[in-house]
């Protein structure tokens, strides 16, 4: 067994060079807690006064609760200051605006178009341009407009409500309606003055060079124009808000 004497010599080395590591390491998680309580008590004894907190929270509501009470005292003192004529006035205009806009029903006769493009084995078959033989956006524009010039009161295609804002989109071979794809063939109902409708589609330029694909030979496009003693043409009610994109700041 080694004597006292050489024992403690390496103990005495090894307290030397422990005591100024746990000296380190205690400054050093002194100085993280100070950094993360920034100055503040981590227990958050001043957070568990619930009693405050409650007061605080009731004062608060009960200036909310006065506020919200003189806010509906001036929208009753606006409203009586219109009077009953006013408001009667303005929802007038508002029902009288709902029909040419599209937001209600309408029956009557009307006119349909059906567009389709060529079979696919003429199209397979065609040596010209393949653009010929599909139905475009610009052909489905052309029968809407027609129905419109010749004063229709509604227009529908693939039995959607067509109003102001309506968008008709071509999107590979399809055509997109108001956000919603459609495949042909495509059907467009406008009601109203059948006779003046039949004539602005027959004369109309644009529908006059579409139909002269259809005599295509080996099949080209299609086109069918029927009367209908009468057709119904649903309420517009997909979004009426206009979206649009914006430049990015900067």
């Amino acid at each position: 067994m080694p004597s006292e004497s050489h024992v403690r010599p390496g103990r005495r080395r090894v307290w030397r060079v422990a005591t100024p590591l746990v000296v380190l390491l205690s400054g050093t998680l002194f100085a993280v807690s100070a950094k993360q309580s920034d100055g503040i008590d981590l227990r958050g004894g001043r957070l568990t006064d619930l009693a405050s907190v409650v007061r605080a929270e009731r004062d608060e509501a009960g200036d909310l609760t006065a506020r919200a009470a003189t806010l509906n005292a001036e929208v009753e003192a606006l409203s009586a200051q219109l009077g009953d004529r006013s408001v009667g006035r303005v929802q007038e205009q508002i029902a009288t605006l709902e029909d040419p806009a599209g937001l209600t029903a309408k029956t009557g006769p009307a006119v349909q178009v059906t567009l389709d493009d060529a079979p696919m084995e003429a199209r397979l078959a065609y040596e010209g341009e393949p653009n010929d033989l599909v139905v475009h956006q610009q052909d489905i524009q052309a029968v809407a407009n027609a129905m419109w010039n010749a004063g229709a009161v509604a227009v529908t295609i693939q039995g959607q409500r067509l109003i102001s804002t309506t968008g008709i989109k071509c999107e590979g071979n399809q055509v997109t309606l108001n956000g919603l794809p459609y495949s042909p063939p495509y059907v467009i109902v406008g009601i109203g003055d059948q006779a003046q409708m039949e004539a602005e589609l027959t004369t109309d330029p644009i529908l006059a060079t579409y139909r002269d694909y259809t005599a295509i030979p080996g099949g080209g496009v299609s086109w069918d124009m029927t009367p209908l003693e009468s057709a119904v043409a649903p309420a517009y009610t997909g979004l009426l808000d206009l979206t649009y994109a914006t430049p990015m700041a900067g």
